[in-house]
């Protein structure tokens, strides 16, 4: 019985190798990322997936609607705590049953889920190299892998699992220079449909006692008039400036600049906030991490600097020590 499974593997494979040889598709990656990218916004779906980083593992649902451009989406935690985040266009709720909290922001988020590329892919391929590393299956779907390579150390690689017939993303890793996964994300289930109900883009908690906080970050016109006082005198090559604000955060009345840097894929926030009695403490640099994402913070001249975003720990180190006041 055992041999009899062997041999069916084994010409699974063997049949799976001569087709995969056999095709003469000349795919180009970079089209077929940008129908990736299209396809995450444009289509109505319905997916479940696990998200791996570290040792932790978390399981997800993912709705998405896209209603003659106006985007819907749900975000359900399937494991651990109950939680939920509901987003109708650009305002996005947060739900925490928990800690009995609800955080509303506006936000330009593109995806609860990203898999939206916003900048031309061109321009990405500059610091990128792309390639067809064959193909798979995922969630039950042929998928083509495609491979995103850094040209420096400073940036992650990317592999992507695109849905042959959707153009989905059903899987995407992303691995540090030595080949190491740091992230992982999987689809498990995934159901496109030509509509979506209302109903079941509506949050499944109660949430009548919670406590409601609103984070209005998107006043756009007001922040961009802000002035700048804070420049880097290095970020990677391709990194440019997408976004300046100036608000408090959550936890303190102390306005922070913050400042968005991305090459097109990868994206690294700095935040520079003045210490004064409300948040003086000693706080020496330090490293942190979560996933792919690496944190760097220090105290400098009565402020304190933080870099986060998914490039490796080096990256955000150098840019919090390029961080300067300008004069």
């Amino acid at each position: 019985m055992k041999s009899k499974f062997i041999t069916i593997v084994f010409l699974f494979a063997l049949v799976n190798s001569f087709v995969a040889h056999s095709k003469d598709v000349h795919l180009d990656p970079i089209n077929l990322i940008n129908e990736m990218s299209d396809a995450s916004i444009n289509l109505n779906y319905d997916g479940v997936f696990m998200y791996r980083h570290g040792s932790k593992l978390d399981t997800m649902r993912i709705i998405h609607k896209n209603d003659d451009g106006y985007i819907s989406e749900r975000l359900i935690s399937l494991s651990g705590n109950s939680r939920e985040v509901v987003r109708k266009n650009n305002e996005i709720k947060y739900f925490f049953p928990d800690k009995k909290v609800v955080l509303v922001e506006k936000n330009q988020l593109t995806q609860l889920v990203p898999s939206h590329i916003p900048e031309e892919i061109e321009k990405i391929s500059n610091f990128y190299t792309f390639e067809i590393a064959g193909d798979n299956r995922i969630a039950g779907l042929d998928t083509w892998i495609v491979n995103i390579n850094p040209m420096d150390k400073y940036r992650y690689g990317y592999q992507l699992w695109i849905d042959k017939e959707s153009k989905l993303l059903l899987r995407s890793i992303l691995r540090n220079y030595r080949g190491v996964i740091l992230e992982d994300v999987m689809f498990l289930q995934m159901k496109t449909m030509p509509e979506i109900k209302d109903n079941i883009l509506k949050t499944s908690i109660l949430s009548a006692d919670f406590k409601w906080i609103y984070n209005d970050k998107d006043n756009t016109a007001k922040q961009t008039k802000l002035k700048k006082k804070w420049t880097t005198s290095w970020v990677p090559m391709g990194f440019l400036m997408s976004k300046f604000s100036k608000h408090p955060l959550l936890s303190s009345a102390i306005p922070v600049e913050h400042y968005i840097y991305t090459d097109g894929l990868a994206t690294i926030s700095i935040f520079v906030e003045k210490i004064n009695n409300e948040n003086k403490r000693k706080v020496l640099p330090k490293t942190s991490s979560f996933g792919g994402i690496n944190t760097y913070t220090k105290q400098t001249d009565g402020y304190q600097i933080t870099a986060v975003g998914e490039v490796p720990k080096t990256t955000v180190k150098l840019i919090v020590n390029s961080v300067k006041a300008k004069h």
